[in-house]
């Protein structure tokens, strides 16, 4: 009983400053659209068009660079810390290489705004936000390279700490540019981007300099003097990442994909699935954490050859996740009528968000087993089957379900956005199914006397 309190203490030791970096840096995206909402309407949908565009690559970005930890929590289990600086560096070379193809990406995206039929007033406003944005996602990845390397040695407060910091860089930045301050030009939405760019490098640099002065990292120190390029390390890391990058992208693009389907059935009901999913969305952030906090404590457990702490990291994750789930259903039950106040005094829209939150509830559970699930499974370097299970959960349970509810007659009457939030409900329970399937089978796996 002990050994559990003391894995239940470490995840959520490791759980609580990422969850509290997560928020921080969704912050930043509630302040870019308030600050731009105050210049002009086309300000505003400037920046939520480029949110759209830059967002996705950047979670592709992330889910990725995931694939450090568990190598390094593995290797630091183990105890080998020669191994840590050269793996470490893998993570930035890859991460490095990332960001520039994704800054390459949105500086040529204006054609992609002419395709999606962009409104041309707005325009120019995009494009000039994504270029200035561009600049800093190379600065992105290596800071989560350096997360990586960070949350693997069982030390997230950084994670927390830059996040905030980073928060407190944005506002003021936000405003100079924005606004034409301090002798800059008014840049408008524009100014957002470059704000967010200099936030990104600013955290990538505080986090250099931390990692190479603080004494948590000195028995395995990252030491850019010394550089180390293994392509065979890059190249495991990127087939090990490139799956959870997909798979993020696959979750991200099918929530998209209801947005653009429920689009035709009118704006009041195109907000009332924009508030119940933002919620939503804000919640996830804690079974996330917890999730992170389980890859890396799977990762330990396997490198120490630890078969009991192994079992009691995956026991405890799936326990604090459902905890979580049923708490968070819970919430959304009891307080689903006064959320939508939140964001809108509209009659209509608040009464059909606030039934659009009951079907919300209803996966709370599932989407938390999920996600602990699956970052029980990257702990153990398995991602290319969780991202096959994903994909058939979203996109061939999930969505022709939730369209074959929502807007034809399949099942008889069209149910509007109800019927796609029952997809969802369906698409991530089977999504649960599968990965606690492939989480028992690679448990059982681990732990054979024959293995």
């Amino acid at each position: 009983m002990s050994s559990r309190r003391q894995e239940l203490a470490a995840q959520l030791t490791l759980a609580l400053p990422i969850l509290g970096g997560q928020l921080a840096q969704t912050a930043n995206g509630f302040v870019d659209t308030m600050m731009a909402g105050r210049v002009s309407a086309n300000d505003l949908a400037a920046v939520a068009v480029g949110a759209s565009i830059w967002v996705p690559l950047f979670l592709f970005m992330t889910g990725v660079l995931m694939s450090a930890t568990p190598i390094l929590s593995r290797h630091l289990g183990g105890e080998a810390y020669h191994r840590i600086n050269p793996l470490a560096q893998q993570g930035i070379w890859l991460g490095l290489g990332l960001g520039i193809l994704c800054a390459l990406i949105l500086r040529s995206i204006a054609p992609v705004l002419v395709w999606m039929d962009v409104d041309p007033a707005i325009r120019p406003l995009v494009s000039g936000y994504l270029d200035a944005l561009s600049w800093g996602m190379p600065g992105a990845a290596l800071m989560l390279a350096m997360r990586s390397y960070t949350e693997s040695m069982n030390h997230t407060r950084p994670v927390l700490l830059f996040s905030v910091i980073g928060l407190l860089i944005n506002i003021p930045s936000n405003y100079v540019l924005i606004y034409g301050k301090l002798g800059f030009p008014a840049m408008g939405g524009v100014g957002c981007g470059w704000a967010t760019s200099l936030v990104m490098w600013s955290m990538a640099l505080m986090m250099l300099f931390y990692t190479h002065r603080h004494p948590v990292y000195q028995h395995a120190p990252l030491n850019l003097r010394r550089r180390h390029f293994e392509m065979a390390s890059l190249g495991y890391m990127l087939r090990l990442g490139l799956p959870v990058g997909l798979s993020i992208f696959f979750e991200v693009s099918i929530f998209a994909v209801i947005a653009l389907l429920i689009g035709s059935l009118g704006a009041q009901i195109v907000a009332s699935h924009q508030i119940a999913l933002n919620f939503t969305s804000l919640i996830f952030m804690v079974p996330l954490s917890f999730s992170l906090a389980a890859s890396v404590r799977v990762g330990h457990a396997r490198g120490r050859h630890d078969e009991p702490g192994l079992r009691h990291a995956v026991q405890v994750a799936l326990c604090i996740t459902t905890v979580v789930g049923v708490t968070a259903a819970a919430a959304l039950v009891l307080a689903r009528s006064w959320i939508p106040h939140i964001y809108t005094n509209n009659r209509d829209v608040i009464e059909l968000a606030t039934y659009l939150l009951l079907f919300a509830a209803l996966y709370q559970v599932s989407d938390a087993l999920q996600v602990c699930a699956n970052g029980c499974l990257r702990g153990f370097e398995d991602t290319a089957w969780p991202m096959i299970m994903t994909l058939f959960a979203y996109w061939g349970v999930g969505l022709p379900l939730g369209y074959g509810l929502g807007l034809t007659h399949w099942f008889g009457e069209p149910m509007g956005p109800a019927g796609f939030w029952i997809g969802l409900v369906a698409g991530l329970t089977v999504a649960a199914i599968l990965l606690g399937w492939r989480l028992r089978w690679r448990m059982r796996q681990t732990l054979s006397p024959t293995t």
